[in-house]
């Protein structure tokens, strides 16, 4: 389904919290291209910087947030461009989810309790597509439900009398009402159990099939991504550290993070295999290390990992992936190697 076009750029965007000598810096240069039809899988621990990523990128950032530099860029499929960083306020309103929607993390917890189905998912329409009459709504309404397995039924009802999944199932129905580009997806199965997971995974592949749109699909269980994602970036203290297709990602991981990721889950196919998991915790973004964020934490880290931060570049000239890591790329020439550490 995915193609080389691209339908959404980021380059060198850079995330603040708050300003001047406090300000917490949560993202770090980050470049990404989300290709239209592909799925973008964003993986890493929390205090990452992923979701903080989803929210710059579409300008949902709430105080003290402020992006500090960079450019998102939206490319319609005319060849134009579209710079997200400076819409207004009344283009952006136009611009969400007429071409960009997000489903947020806790998603299933989003719907108005006092409101039904059917007015929560027409009042999308009501403000986006005016030309439409109330029966033209309601219709839509029941094609959208029918999308994500949900009988018209559901309509009349509330969001309790709803189960967590058929509310996340909503969440996603109303994501697509108007048939977006890109649907970004904040952690949308976290809160469901394993079962309820691979079914709506399932069926969001079937509605990318069926209806072309891009996604990012944001998580912390990278297993998931390794199912259905096209390609799997991972972010470790607010910066991109690998990018690669997703069967290169679970059978050759370049960087210690993301090989670390993939020893926290259970193998998806073949032999057992121990759980090792990744030993101490996340820096705060406040308090980050010198060099590579990760070192503290990696059983690999050369000298050069305590002082230098790697670019993010391709490994060997493997132009299909890239990596952020001193093991794969020449390391500065007053940086001797250090033993690994035990």
């Amino acid at each position: 389904m995915s193609s080389s076009e691209p339908v959404l750029t980021v380059r060198g965007l850079n995330v603040d919290y708050g300003t001047g000598d406090g300000a917490v810096h949560a993202l770090r240069d980050i470049d990404l291209t989300l290709h239209r039809g592909e799925v973008l899988g964003l993986a890493g621990e929390s205090g990452s910087g992923k979701s903080t990523l989803a929210y710059a990128v579409t300008r949902l950032l709430s105080p003290p947030g402020v992006i500090t530099g960079g450019g998102v860029h939206y490319h319609r499929r005319d060849g134009g461009a579209l710079d997200l960083l400076a819409l207004s306020a009344a283009e952006l309103r136009a611009f969400r989810w007429q071409e960009l929607s997000i489903v947020f993390q806790g998603a299933m917890n989003s719907l108005n309790p006092v409101h039904t189905v059917h007015s929560q998912l027409t009042d999308v329409l009501r403000a986006h597509r005016p030309e439409l009459g109330r029966p033209e709504r309601t219709a839509r309404a029941r094609e959208l439900l029918a999308l994500v397995g949900i009988s018209a039924d559901r309509l009349a009802a509330y969001p309790h009398q709803l189960s967590g999944g058929m509310r996340q199932r909503v969440m996603i129905a109303m994501a697509l009402a108007l048939e977006p580009e890109i649907v970004i997806m904040d952690e949308p199965t976290t809160a469901l159990d394993v079962v309820m997971q691979r079914q709506i995974l399932r069926q969001l592949v079937r509605l990318r099939e069926e209806l072309g749109f891009s996604v990012v699909f944001i998580t912390h269980d990278i297993s998931l991504l390794i199912e259905f994602s096209d390609r799997i970036a991972i972010m470790y203290g607010g910066r991109i550290v690998e990018e690669a297709a997703a069967p290169a990602i679970y059978r050759d991981p370049r960087h210690p993070y993301s090989d670390g990721l993939l020893h926290s889950f259970p193998a998806l196919h073949g032999p057992r295999r121990e759980l090792t998991g990744i030993p101490g915790s996340p820096p705060h973004l406040s308090a980050m290390p010198a060099g590579c964020a990760f070192h503290p934490r990696c059983g690999k880290a050369v000298d050069a990992c305590a002082t230098q931060v790697p670019a993010l570049a391709a490994p060997d000239g493997d132009a299909s992936r890239t990596v952020a890591c001193w093991l794969h790329h020449p390391a500065p020439a007053t940086a001797a190697t250090a033993p690994p550490r035990p």
